[in-house]
């Protein structure tokens, strides 16, 4: 695909763009509503966003079919949406980092920057973090977006907005391997072959891992597994994942094991893949309170444990990571979407998990079909 698409850039300056934007909200449980939504006014750091495309997360859906994840309840109408790229159209008096015309990526999450989280370079544990599609905070389901200049990345011209948008679920792995200090020559277990579980794949390579083995229970996901370069995949359907990883590892174990699956038995049984003295990043969030861990396997295993909750500082190396695959990066795109079809791209991604990976909804024009 080309991906230097023909993408209208508006005639607006930071004096003279709409007051409102149209954008998809969530009203309550499964009611989307197209409506017209207030612009905040730009500060001087701030650049005017055309939004162009926007990937559908697991907490969109959640959010969407249940009305909460968690504390986080949508208690008033709320915008979805918070992996996306787009182009700046206008930007603030003071704006030094981008221009009008540049394609950008953005990160969702805005922190306060003055707490001790954001001033040790934790900013993910920020308590007044505003969090795109995170109640009450809105997402950017829409076509105009206000953003700070600090939270948008350039990208380079060959990469497609759809992969740029991707960066977001890709930070999650990058974050992984950065608080798991990963080494070259190592291996590593990937539990749950979602976006986020795909795309670290990428990551764990990227950082030098030796030999990456995997599990699932759906084929597509399995299959894209294999072309993102997992080493060995393992179908739960048919294996019993532990006795596997211990069969390929000669009963050792792993250095390194990745739960983004979220599945309660799966996050106890998982701890038991790792090697002595091994380290486990616990990703996925499971629907219960509390999971019971082996507490004598982890002493006797000296095993490090890793609770991961987002990213921070990984947006720019992630862009530049994502720009080197780009070509294997276009399996995990399979659904695409105009802003109209929001409620059709939730459903595709709630209800088709065999059929659908990552789907894309486009809220100015649709660049694929």
């Amino acid at each position: 695909m080309d991906v230097k698409e023909r993408v209208s850039l508006p005639n607006y300056t930071k004096d003279n763009y709409p007051k409102t934007t149209r954008s998809a909200v969530l009203n309550k449980v499964f009611d989307i509503e197209m409506k017209d939504t207030p612009l905040p006014a730009m500060k001087p750091t701030d650049v005017l966003i055309k939004v162009m495309a926007v990937g559908i997360c697991g907490s969109d859906v959640h959010y969407y079919d249940t009305g909460h994840i968690g504390d986080f309840v949508v208690k008033k109408p709320l915008i979805l949406g918070h992996e996306s790229s787009g182009i700046v159209v206008a930007t603030g008096d003071e704006v030094t980092t981008v221009k009008r015309g540049d394609r950008v990526a953005i990160e969702p999450g805005v922190p306060c920057g003055h707490c001790n989280y954001c001033r040790e370079g934790k900013y993910n544990l920020c308590p007044n973090m505003k969090f795109m599609a995170t109640p009450p905070v809105d997402g950017d389901l829409s076509e105009l977006i206000v953003y700070p200049q600090d939270f948008v990345f350039p990208i380079p011209d060959e990469m497609p907005y759809e992969i740029a948008a991707l960066n977001e679920p890709f930070s999650v792995g990058v974050h992984v391997c950065q608080k798991l200090d990963v080494k070259p020559g190592t291996t590593a277990f990937i539990s749950g072959m979602g976006a986020v579980g795909l795309l670290a794949i990428l990551a764990f390579r990227q950082f030098g891992v030796d030999r990456i083995i995997v599990s699932d229970s759906e084929d597509l996901r399995l299959e894209t597994a294999k072309k993102m370069g997992a080493d060995e995949i393992i179908d739960i359907r048919k294996t019993d994942s532990l006795k596997e990883i211990m069969s390929l590892t000669n009963n050792e174990g792993v250095d390194y094991v990745m739960d983004a699956s979220g599945n309660p038995a799966a996050e106890r049984e998982d701890l038991r893949a790792l090697k002595r003295g091994g380290k486990i990043a616990y990703v996925g969030v499971p629907t219960t309170d509390k999971i019971p861990l082996d507490i004598p396997f982890m002493t006797d295993h000296e095993t490090q444990i890793f609770g991961i909750f987002r990213y921070a500082n990984t947006y720019a190396l992630g862009v530049k990571i994502l720009a080197k695959h780009l070509d294997v990066l276009e399996n995990l795109l399979t659904n695409y979407y105009s802003l109209d079809e929001t409620r059709d791209a939730l459903e595709e991604t709630r209800t088709d998990k065999g059929g659908s990976l990552k789907v894309m909804i486009y809220p100015n024009e649709k660049l694929r079909s």
